[in-house]
């Protein structure tokens, strides 16, 4: 006789407050988790950029040598280099355990996000060469009609998001550019972890989950505000929730398939500025003004519960 099998658990949510870190760096403009997930990232409008340990909240290292504040970051997979990008209209690589610039990169006329590939207000995406000692970027991307708010790297695809309502997928690879209209500013673009997917989010408080290669609707999630703040938005570890952040001082959780809200979870008063969901774990990143929030699907248990188990 066999016996049944186990229902399915419903996928957990990342709904307790573990800890917040005060960076103490102005305005935390993004936080993002590292490839492992073991340290995040806080880039400051004091034009510094910050590394934590995500599981103690300790810093670990600040590497300074922008001109303005930091407005992303990005690290590589084997943690030994840094990217930054800044308002100095900079991108600067870092090696992580010196903390001395390695490379710093111009030609933008403004910079909002790069990693070995930067995009700009300026409507180009720029990929440079960084085993090369050249100061030219390889390449440049110039379709876009308007500035550049978001660009993702995934093996030799590149997505990008456009004031101009498009976002733009480029297959380095096939020399081909796949073009989706959304009719919107957009503020934040990613691949689903399957890269099956992509997911945006616009200036009309709306975030859509597009088929990759037919650009079919698959999803829309509504409910959050994003009016005039530059927000990201991502998928969760296993691709099972949309998450957003929203000017009202949440984050709104959607349930994929079903495009219902699953978590509306308060981190403050003000506008949740960026968001980062770890790589392979339950566990959510927020930054607001100058403090980020370490978010986890269970309580972290303190030392009297260990004692009393």
């Amino acid at each position: 006789m066999a016996f049944p099998q186990p229902r399915p658990q419903a996928p957990q949510l990342p709904q307790h407050l573990l800890r917040t870190i005060d960076c103490q760096q102005g305005a935390v403009r993004a936080v993002r988790f590292n490839a492992d997930g073991n340290y995040l990232l806080s880039c400051g409008s004091d034009k510094s950029l910050k590394l934590w340990s995500v599981s103690r909240g300790t810093l670990l290292k600040t590497y300074s040598g922008h001109g303005y504040e930091v407005l992303d970051a990005d690290g590589s997979f084997d943690n030994s280099q840094l990217c930054t990008c800044s308002s100095d209209k900079t991108v600067i690589l870092w090696d992580v355990a010196t903390g001395q610039v390695t490379r710093k990169l111009r030609g933008h006329a403004g910079v909002s996000s790069a990693v070995y590939n930067s995009w700009s207000i300026d409507g180009t995406v720029r990929c440079w060469d960084t085993r090369s000692r050249r100061f030219e970027p390889i390449q440049v991307l110039d379709e876009a009609r308007d500035g550049i708010s978001s660009l993702k790297v995934v093996q030799h695809e590149l997505l990008t998001g456009s004031v101009d309502g498009r976002v733009r997928r480029y297959d380095l690879r096939m020399g081909q550019l796949h073009v989706d209209f959304i009719s919107s500013p957009i503020t934040c673009v990613c691949f689903s972890q399957d890269s099956q997917c992509t997911l945006s989010s616009s200036l009309d408080s709306t975030v859509r989950l597009l088929d990759k290669s037919t650009g079919e609707m698959l999803g829309e999630y509504t409910g959050h505000k994003m009016k005039g703040y530059k927000l990201d938005c991502c998928l969760s570890s296993k691709d099972t929730h949309v998450l957003s952040c929203s000017e009202d001082g949440h984050v709104y959780c959607w349930d994929l398939v079903e495009g219902s809200l699953s978590l509306k979870l308060p981190v403050g008063k003000a506008v949740v500025q960026s968001l980062s969901f770890h790589p392979t774990e339950t566990c959510l990143l927020t930054a607001m003004e100058g403090r980020v929030q370490v978010w986890g699907a269970e309580p972290e248990e303190t030392e009297e519960d260990a004692m009393a188990t």
